[in-house]
């Protein structure tokens, strides 16, 4: 019997729903751990950074094998889930996204972590010095100038998570319409004779989706250099960027300094206490 081209489209639909998921719910772990990572120093910092990298060189099924004994119905947590709630985790869709979670998680760190190394400290700085809190720094003045590297993370977080196999078929299963994502599906088709072109057409399918993933990120790198480029174009000559990004970037985002405090705006727009200094 052919797959029909409902089963087909349900397929690549579950994939991307997971992928989808998997990006969304990891985004907001890696952003809290990449802070930790890059703006405080703790024992243990380095033993952190080797579990979060781990499933970048570990085999797809070892992470699943991993994920079932931690969390499958008489794993370690997954047991006293499903005694105490009746909670069950393996095989099951919820499965499927947090095992593409686990896979991605690295590669979204990663790339947001390169792009904070690259945020210029003295923004920071300067924007405590006018007594911002920092909270308000890091989505006012931090998060902004991560962007382009937050959403390089993600599409490669999607892109990784699309095409994840071993640690879904582990620790999901290989479940139609619940966890047989494109992969999954392609392999269940080799599995039978005179289903190679059904296989064929979701391999095809799947390059397309990742195609236009890295093709959606080539184009915002482009256009991050060429905006860079601008804007280094309008400065006047012997004035230094680093001057200019600081008053462009953090001072228009910033409240003016506390009550009583007297103020003023220097030439390049940098406000000076009464001391006049930043």
């Amino acid at each position: 019997m052919s797959m029909s081209g409902a089963d087909i489209l349900s397929t690549v639909l579950l994939s991307l729903k997971i992928g989808v998921l998997a990006t969304a719910l990891n985004l907001p772990a890696a952003l809290a751990l990449v802070y930790l990572l890059n703006r405080y120093e703790f024992r243990g910092k380095t033993v952190l950074e080797g579990v979060v990298n781990l499933p970048l060189v570990m085999p797809p099924v070892t992470t699943g094998y991993l994920l079932l004994f931690i969390l499958g119905k008489h794993g370690l947590l997954g047991g006293m889930l499903f005694r105490a709630f009746g909670l069950r985790i393996a095989f099951s869709a919820a499965a499927a996204v947090l095992a593409s979670m686990v896979v991605s998680f690295p590669l979204v760190t990663r790339s947001i972590r390169i792009s904070m190394e690259m945020v210029d400290p003295r923004l920071e700085r300067a924007a405590f010095t006018l007594g911002a809190g920092r909270i308000h720094v890091f989505f006012r003045i931090t998060l902004p100038l991560m962007l382009p590297g937050i959403v390089n993370g993600m599409i490669l977080g999607f892109a990784r998570s699309l095409g994840e196999f071993g640690a879904t078929m582990t620790f999901a299963g290989n479940i139609k319409g619940s966890t047989r994502t494109i992969p999954l599906s392609v392999y269940s088709m080799l599995q039978i004779p005179g289903r190679e072109r059904e296989a064929g057409l979701l391999v095809l399918i799947s390059i397309g989706i990742s195609f236009a993933a890295l093709f959606l990120s080539s184009m915002l790198n482009t256009k991050l250099a060429l905006r860079n480029k601008s804007s280094r174009s309008k400065h006047p000559a012997g004035q230094k960027p680093a001057a200019r990004s600081v008053s462009e970037t953090v001072f228009s985002k910033l409240p003016g300094p506390g009550t009583g405090q007297k103020s003023g705006v220097g030439k390049h727009g940098l406000r000076f206490g009464k001391e006049g200094a930043l």
